[in-house]
């Protein structure tokens, strides 16, 4: 009796991708297969089938083989026949890793325990959030914090177990912490029901940890906050986090950071911004200002005359330090000029006065501005006020 075509077996053209020849393959396999259709003999050999045409179609040597000679190329050691290889098992795998829920399928059957032996459940990550100024930021810091987690017992050392007694394996997976059943063609590895995993059972549990092999306790730990670093950044501490259940491996502790607003500056990556007002006065005959800066020194900046509010003046390398590098940003100096409030008589007077001698050459953006404005006006046939 002649072979069917494997296209035609698995429901694809010949130009089909690896894609749809994967869907067609696990909708058909998951029809046919044996648990599915108990007793079905007719079932069973299409399941066969349709495994053989995967088998050969999904591997790209035997697919280009077949396309070229058939199933010839398969008989009398044309490259062996399609089999059931690694690849057959890995994806059938996941495929009853959805259809058994845990379980894993390993082709065959047969005895034995878990490939990976018993599990040790790994503790939970654990955040803690820490606030910083930013002259901390600028400088880096050794801070010191104090937080509530799991830790080992003491008592039993981790394993659960009361002093002078110790677990015992577990009788149903024999200490493997997984089970195996035969489900019609595959065997099915699944967690342990009885130990959940862990491979031991514990018949006499520590009073101190109910069993659990850990305990709640403050525990005080150094974090290292290097220079330069951001707001929102997460510091990893390895193996600082939830111990594990009975000596499972402890999660880690990520700190997360955030920087404190200041009251004079204003960070943008590596540079900093400092807003500074300076009287009308000095804005329009020059002078000289001391600003602070973030490393708690001070600097003067020169103020030119005739200087306009925004006006900004960068001082180079007074900025914060870059993560993890040697280049560091720089401080921007941002002026506005101050209105005078609060006038006497005589300041008044003097203003005044100033301001009937003053000409458009004194304030040259004001009276462009209006300048500019009164042709627009003038353009829609109006008069401007002045």
């Amino acid at each position: 009796m002649s072979k069917r075509d494997y296209y035609e077996i698995l429901g694809v053209s010949k130009t089909a991708t690896d894609g749809e020849m994967k869907v067609a393959f696990r909708k058909l396999a998951m029809s046919y297969h044996p648990d599915r259709n108990p007793g079905n003999a007719e079932a069973e050999l299409k399941f066969k089938e349709i495994n053989e045409a995967y088998q050969c179609l999904s591997d790209g040597q035997k697919r280009a083989a077949y396309d070229r000679f058939g199933h010839a190329a398969f008989q009398q050691g044309g490259g062996g026949g399609p089999g059931f290889g690694n690849e057959f098992g890995d994806f059938m795998s996941d495929i009853f890793d959805n259809f058994f829920g845990d379980g894993r399928a390993a082709p065959g059957g047969g005895r034995g325990g878990a490939r990976g032996g018993p599990s040790r459940e790994r503790g939970a990550d654990l955040r803690y959030n820490l606030e910083i100024s930013l002259e901390e930021a600028f400088a880096g810091k050794a801070e010191t914090i104090k937080m509530a987690t799991s830790v080992t017992c003491e008592v039993c050392s981790g394993s659960g177990a009361k002093a002078g007694s110790k677990p015992r394996p577990c009788q149903t997976c024999g200490g493997y912490g997984r089970v195996r059943a035969a489900q019609g063609f595959f065997a099915i590895e699944r967690t342990c029901p009885n130990c959940h995993g862990r491979g031991e059972m514990i018949d006499d549990p520590c009073g101190a940890c109910s069993g659990a092999g850990r305990v709640t306790r403050e525990r005080t730990l150094s974090i290292n906050v290097p220079a330069g670093v951001d707001d929102g950044l997460r510091i990893r501490l390895a193996g600082e986090g939830e111990t594990g259940l009975r000596g499972g491996p402890a999660g880690d502790l990520y700190v997360f950071l955030s920087i404190k607003p200041h009251e004079f500056f204003q960070r943008d990556g590596a540079d900093l911004f400092c807003r500074v007002p300076i009287s009308m006065v000095t804005a329009a005959l020059s002078g000289e200002i001391t600003v602070p800066v973030i490393d708690g020194s001070q600097t003067q900046v020169r103020i030119p005359a005739g200087t306009q509010t925004a006006k900004q003046f960068r001082i180079k390398g007074k900025g914060m330090p870059v993560l993890r590098s040697r280049d560091v940003g720089d401080l921007y100096i941002q002026v506005f000029v101050e209105t005078p409030q609060n006038l006497s008589k005589r300041q008044r007077e003097l203003l005044q006065e100033f301001d009937q001698s003053a000409s458009d050459e004194n304030h040259p953006e004001s009276a462009g501005f209006f300048s500019k404005v009164k042709d627009f006006f003038e353009a829609f046939g109006g008069t401007a006020r002045t």
